[in-house]
């Protein structure tokens, strides 16, 4: 039986490690501003994306290379020559978005399979079949199709692969369609430049152009003025049902912009929702309880499972991002000698260990710390901290670049963490 694929974001190389380190089949991301990720774009150099397709099929993952913006006339040479650099690394696919670079990369690439983006609205089997017969083999479809939807393509085109959403952010607009961010700063969301204006609070006012008054419309208590802002997607309690359907191939989270934390933990929930239906153990509470560590905008199911017109709670209106439950303090060293601070820790301090996907530890304690398994999580004590260099510290800050040597080494990239509360006191918020 063929499993569903689980895609992970990768906006540069250190993230990309994390994703595969927690679970991901594969990842996607891009290099230059022809992905409609500019900023995550510039953290990958042609060598770094070359290293990180390296890394990925040393362990038998794939890496899908976003070269899905829009371009411009006077960038149509450049476009063809970015997509045969590209291919000389050899990713396992191209992701593209509309039907001219589609044929674009099949002259220039024809040896590598064509994704094609969300970005182009598929909804239904018409254009599904027009994608399909260029040579598309995967489709990602638009977040605002049903998995009735998705089963009705996959009826009629058995071959051709689908993709879909499963968390990340949501835009206020259909599929990316919007020009808002165009017209307040003349950034253009489908050329990899939003500036997610959606998220921004509004004031509301009334103008009557005979007497040339202007009111503003006070906001009723408790409401807030984030009138564009979307939920965030969180599809983990339907794993179950999507994969039950069989006509989904892949399914990605959204989230290149987003920290190491987020690549690793939503990555690990996704994988344990995946594996736990193919073993007939699904607990959407597992799932959930991980994916609330996260910062998010408040999360939503979108439409997958409900139509847009029938949804009432997909809109965020106080807030425009909140804290999840839990606080990074540490990311560990690839090598798992060492940890860089994200957050204030002190002599004394004991903190959980997330381990990425397969690890496990066993308790151990010595002069510089302890390890300790407590219902079913495992704690780090720090009875010392020690730089690399020899300094050593009674508290260290976020933000100090120096590496700290841990007690015993970890597996690669696991991650320290502790309550949002706890974290908060410590800096004498609360």
């Amino acid at each position: 039986m063929k499993k569903v694929e689980l895609l992970a974001p990768a906006g540069n190389l250190e993230k990309l490690k994390i994703a595969l380190c927690y679970g991901a089949d594969a990842v996607y991301g891009g290099t230059s501003t022809f992905s409609l990720r500019i900023r995550s774009g510039k953290e990958f150099d042609m060598d770094s994306y070359a290293q990180g397709i390296e890394y990925a099929h040393a362990r038998g993952k794939k890496v899908y290379t976003t070269i899905n913006s829009f371009p411009f006339n006077s960038q149509i040479k450049l476009y063809e020559n970015h997509i045969a650099k590209m291919a000389e690394l050899k990713p396992d696919a191209l992701i593209v978005a509309s039907p001219g670079v589609v044929q674009m990369a099949q002259r220039v690439a024809p040896q590598i399979p064509i994704h094609l983006s969300t970005q182009a609205n598929v909804m239904n089997v018409l254009d599904a079949q027009v994608y399909y017969d260029m040579g598309v083999e995967r489709i990602i479809v638009a977040r605002e199709i049903s998995l009735k939807d998705c089963e009705a393509i996959k009826r009629v085109i058995p071959d051709l692969e689908l993709e879909i959403f499963v968390h990340g952010s949501m835009c206020f607009a259909y599929s990316g369609r919007c020009l808002v961010s165009a017209l307040q700063t003349g950034r253009v969301p489908n050329r990899g430049s939003c500036a997610n204006d959606c998220r921004f609070p509004y004031e509301v006012y009334a103008h009557n152009p005979e007497t040339n008054t202007t009111f503003r419309l006070d906001e009723e208590p408790g409401i807030g003025t984030y009138i564009m802002n979307a939920k965030d997607m969180n599809m983990a309690s339907h794993v179950d049902e999507i994969l039950s359907s069989g006509v989904i191939d892949s399914l990605k989270i959204e989230g290149r912009t987003k920290s190491p934390y987020y690549a690793g933990v939503v990555t690990k929930a996704y994988r344990h929702a995946i594996d736990d239906h193919y073993a007939g153990d699904f607990d959407e509470q597992r799932y959930q309880k991980e994916l609330h560590t996260t910062q998010n905008r408040g999360f939503s199911d979108a439409y997958l499972v409900s139509k847009p017109f029938e949804r009432n709670n997909t809109q965020s209106h106080n807030f425009t991002i909140q804290d999840g439950t839990h606080q990074v303090m540490a990311l560990v060293s690839e090598d798992g000698l060492t940890w860089k601070c994200k957050d204030k820790t002190c002599v004394g301090d004991r903190v959980e260990i997330v381990l990425p996907v397969g690890m496990s530890l066993e308790p151990m304690e010595s002069d510089e710390g302890k390890i300790e398994e407590i219902e079913n999580a495992f704690w780090l004590t720090l009875k010392k901290i020690v730089s690399t260099k020899g300094k050593e510290f009674q508290c260290i800050h976020s933000g100090d670049l120096n590496d700290i040597i841990l007690p015993v080494k970890l597996p690669s990239y696991t991650i320290l963490r502790r309550g949002i509360a706890e974290a908060k006191a410590k800096k004498g918020l609360i």
